[in-house]
């Protein structure tokens, strides 16, 4: 049953509101056979189903990316290759590739950026994973204010933006080497801070591990962390928290 139907029936007495919203909310299935695709995530979380491009065959991609167009009108598409990105502009002229992200995207008519989510980035190493947060949550119609290169080894530069940072509905906060940036950040504001570890760093940091297990430990308040790299994954919560801060559902 899709949409048109079911406000049909609405309609008609067939079933009541609730019915009806518990039926759009869980629709079938987009299947592909080789691929289950959400096409009501939106209705029932707020954001599009995203596709994670690393390591999916050609035909893969493409026929998912086709049928999340046809279901959205937008695709989000996260750690892409240039590769993926001419396999995907062959058949949509008008997608957007980010060389420094990853980010892959076809986005005719992009959202209306709203609220602000601050993402400050320890050192220009980890921009590529402070990219992946911006250009998703920009994806979700997120105002973004980027605070780059401003980790505690020079923290006056940090300081001299603080200002920025409370302004913020959320802060984001990505740091490889000892990843001690987002429990400076948490002390300093009175929003939720969203830590990236990264995988910047010499033989100790084991490949972000080492900032992974400083921002679990942070004694700082208002801290929440995201796996190694993972800047997507801090984008889409920060875009949630944007959401309930402009009471936005």
């Amino acid at each position: 049953m899709n949409i048109s139907e079911i406000l049909r029936n609405l309609e008609a007495g067939k079933i009541s509101a609730s019915e009806a919203e518990r039926l759009i909310r869980y629709q079938p299935i987009i299947d592909l056979g080789y691929a289950s695709l959400d096409g009501a995530r939106e209705i029932r979380q707020g954001f599009p189903e995203t596709v994670f491009c690393q390591g999916k065959d050609d035909n893969s991609l493409v026929n998912i990316y086709r049928a999340l167009f046809e279901k959205n009108g937008r695709v989000l598409g996260t750690r892409a290759s240039v590769y993926q990105y001419e396999l995907i502009r062959e058949l949509f002229p008008e997608a957007q590739y980010d060389d420094i992200s990853g980010i892959l995207t076809i986005d005719p008519s992009p959202l209306e950026q709203q609220g602000n989510i601050c993402v400050v980035s320890a050192g220009t190493a980890d921009m590529k994973v402070a990219e992946e947060a911006c250009k998703t949550l920009e994806f979700f119609g997120v105002k973004v204010t980027r605070v780059f290169d401003c980790g505690v080894s020079g923290i006056h530069r940090l300081l001299s933006r603080v200002d920025e940072l409370d302004n913020a509905n959320a802060v984001i906060a990505v740091a490889g080497m000892e990843g001690a940036l987002a429990s400076v950040v948490a002390g300093l504001v009175r929003v939720p801070v969203i830590a990236v570890p990264t995988s910047v760093g010499y033989g100790a940091s084991f490949e972000g591990l080492s900032a992974l297990l400083t921002m679990i430990n942070s004694c700082a308040n208002g801290v929440c962390v995201v796996n190694i790299d993972n800047g997507y994954g801090a984008g889409y919560l920060a875009a949630q928290i944007n959401k309930i801060a402009r009471n936005d559902n």
